[in-house]
């Protein structure tokens, strides 16, 4: 039999791992949405970048004015 101060103790120590858990979940999904959103990024200035490569070619070839 364990004494009433040792069980709420214990509860406490319970409670306290389970935030800690939940704080990790919740760390584990914002990495995991920075990733997300980092590989999005990068799609994005890889098709900026080549679309404004073919913007310059098309500049480029337009006829001067004499």
């Amino acid at each position: 039999m364990t004494s009433p101060g040792l069980d709420h103790e214990l509860a406490r120590i319970a409670q306290a791992i389970d935030r800690l858990e939940r704080a990790a979940a919740a760390r584990d999904a914002q990495l995991a949405e920075l990733a997300v959103l980092k590989a999005r990024h990068r799609r994005l200035k890889d098709t900026v970048s080549n679309e404004l490569q073919q913007l310059d070619l098309l500049l480029a070839n337009l006829p001067q004015k004499p």
